[in-house]
């Protein structure tokens, strides 16, 4: 499985993203909050962003291994016909 490095990045309009580093090209995921949210959190923001992120790839992830276990189930080398 590949690995990758990622980077939460401010972009120019008003968004914050998740990149791969040292990618320029389109963010993977974008995040934009409200001017009232943004002036209540001011700095805070990122922190913001980087939880919102994590608790993203955590169910991500259980959806992959859900997916896994289902699709291992359908494989037909893994059922034995007898």
């Amino acid at each position: 499985m590949a690995s990758y490095m990622f980077e939460i990045v401010e972009l120019a309009d008003g968004y914050v993203g998740l990149r791969r580093a040292g990618d320029e090209g389109e963010p993977l995921i974008r995040i934009k909050f409200s001017r009232e949210a943004s002036n209540y959190l001011q700095e805070s923001r990122i922190e913001v962003v980087k939880a919102m992120i994590e608790a993203g790839m955590e169910i991500f992830g259980d959806l992959a291994e859900d997916d896994a276990s289902l699709e291992s189930l359908l494989e037909p080398e893994s059922r034995i016909l007898h």
